[in-house]
């Protein structure tokens, strides 16, 4: 309830207040003047449905973005944008409310919001710039789990960003090709012109354009790998943060321009489309109807010989990629949303490792014993974890190859609590609401270890914002990674260097993620 009177309270503030008494002050962007909204306490002050870059409507529709129009009346910045056009479902358990889009859609969405510190106008604060997950098909700016407030009350100014998703942001096509020399990629584009906009913004809402740092989890740690990759967005972030997104098996995650236009071809044809300027035309309702579109994985990033001159594995290991320190890592139970997750029957799970690991098999069985169903269980879970762990590893061998900056990893152990936790336990995006402290906008039966484990994890992240280490006073160490020591940092349960596998098994997954004939990394 706590969550439901303060949207109540701040949407009565809205329209109570006159413009004057919401900031007295007005900030002053490159486009217009802005004003925010105070927090109830009146130490931080949200601008919220700032724009960006213009509409992408009509012949903006898949084209890079363009500038925003410039306005001379003072904004009134208090209320969300729409979010980008996604199918809108109100709950995907694990996912609860708090994790999911709730407002309107539409195509014109490219916006973003800024938290402040209310007793500064003038100092270079750390700057943390949100990219939201969702596969590339869903995910906002205004869902609950990523409100600013609480982090900026710790002295940061945050930034949250919508970017065109699905269809709409990544259609490759030869037409648009022809158009432009690349295509796709344009929910890419968007997070650049966002980085763009803070980079010319940002201090007047009291952060450095120096000191920016990039995040995201799930598909906005993907993002967060293609920018580092990406020659366009050199000098405009300083520091990474990927969450539950650097794994050995992320190369080849994007597609050849080539194969993603043939994607785009199929899509056209589907919508009985015979060019884009058709495709143009048509209602967003239509794009998103289900007429054979093809798989959803066709709407990702794209080696367009632009943004992305190769896939970012081939970037990282030829040495081109933006150098800058990375903090990265994965969640206990990754998997767990997955309906069969640690109850596959033990005969078809047999099969299946025996599918999959082919001469390899007997020495998984031996690691991993599927003897009765609950062993088999146990195994299941287990195998998600180490290989994810592994590969996590993998990972940041692959990265010390030619980075001279720090990787800090991390393992997220903690379940949330509620009556879904044993089934769930420390599921895929469950860590985002203790970065942000947004724990009162769910219905969860939240403990003191709970809201203490929010300051732990946000005093981390906030030290790796300023300086690019996450060590600080008050903290169990966070060792940086070296490929010499196969650990990583524990954090939740408890808080400590572990090891990522036992040796065996990590003899194992190595063999296997390197073995000739592995096809399912």
């Amino acid at each position: 309830m706590r969550g439901a009177f303060r949207f109540l309270l701040c949407a009565a503030l809205a329209v109570a207040l006159p413009l004057s008494a919401t900031e007295p002050h007005p900030v002053m962007t490159a486009n217009g003047p802005v004003a925010g909204l105070p927090s109830a306490d009146g130490t931080v002050i949200a601008f919220k449905g700032i724009p960006y870059a213009a509409p992408p409507l009509g012949e903006l529709r898949w084209r890079a973005p363009k500038p925003p129009a410039s306005w001379t009346k003072v904004r009134r910045s208090s209320e969300f944008s729409a979010s980008c056009i996604q199918n809108i479902v109100p709950e995907r358990k694990p996912w609860t409310q708090e994790f999911m889009a709730h407002n309107p859609t539409s195509e014109d969405c490219l916006y973003l919001n800024v938290w402040m510190p209310r007793k500064t106008t003038s100092s270079k604060l750390p700057v943390y710039f949100w990219i939201h997950g969702g596969g590339f098909l869903e995910g906002a700016s205004a869902i609950p789990a990523y409100d600013g407030e609480n982090l900026a009350r710790r002295g940061v100014v945050v930034v949250t960003i919508n970017y065109r998703l699905g269809v709409f942001g990544f259609l490759a096509h030869p037409e648009l090709t022809k158009e432009s020399g690349r295509s796709g990629n344009y929910g890419l584009l968007d997070q650049l012109a966002a980085l763009k906009w803070v980079q010319r913004n940002i201090a007047a809402f009291g952060g450095d354009p120096g000191s920016v740092t990039i995040s995201g989890q799930s598909a906005g740690a993907g993002s967060v790998h293609s920018l580092i990759a990406s020659p366009l967005a050199k000098g405009l972030f300083q520091r990474a943060i990927a969450e539950s997104g650097s794994a050995y098996a992320v190369a080849g995650t994007s597609q050849k321009l080539a194969d993603a236009e043939a994607e785009g071809v199929k899509f056209a044809s589907a919508k009985g489309a015979g060019s884009i300027r058709t495709l143009r035309a048509m209602p967003p309702e239509k794009l998103m109807a289900q007429l054979a579109d093809g798989p959803a994985s066709a709407f990702r990033p794209v080696i367009d010989g632009y943004l992305l001159t190769a896939d970012p594995a081939e970037i990282y290991l030829a040495g081109k990629q933006i150098d800058v320190p990375e903090l990265t890592g994965m969640n206990m139970d990754e998997r767990s949303a997955e309906s069969d997750y640690g109850t596959i029957p033990m005969a078809s799970y047999q099969k299946k490792m025996q599918d999959r690991f082919g001469d390899l098999a007997s020495a998984f069985f031996l690691l991993y014993p599927n003897n009765t169903q609950e062993q088999s269980g146990d195994s299941q879970k287990a195998v998600a974890r180490d290989s994810g762990l592994v590969s996590m590893f993998m990972w940041a061998q692959w990265r010390g190859k030619t980075s001279k900056t720090n990787a800090y990893t991390y393992y997220w152990t903690h379940a949330e609590p509620g009556p879904d936790s044993a089934r769930y336990g420390a599921f895929h995006t469950s860590e985002v609401p203790y970065i942000f402290n947004t724990m009162e906008f769910a219905q969860r039966p939240w403990t003191d270890r709970d809201h203490q484990l929010a300051q732990i994890l946000q005093s981390y992240w906030i030290n790796f914002m300023v300086s690019g280490n996450p060590n600080g006073p008050g903290l169990v160490d966070w060792p940086a990674f070296t490929a010499k020591t196969p650990a990583t940092m524990e954090l939740g349960d408890r808080f400590g260097a572990r090891p990522v596998s036992d040796i065996a098994k990590l003899e194992f997954w190595e063999t296997y993620l390197f073995h000739p004939d592995t096809e399912n990394r």
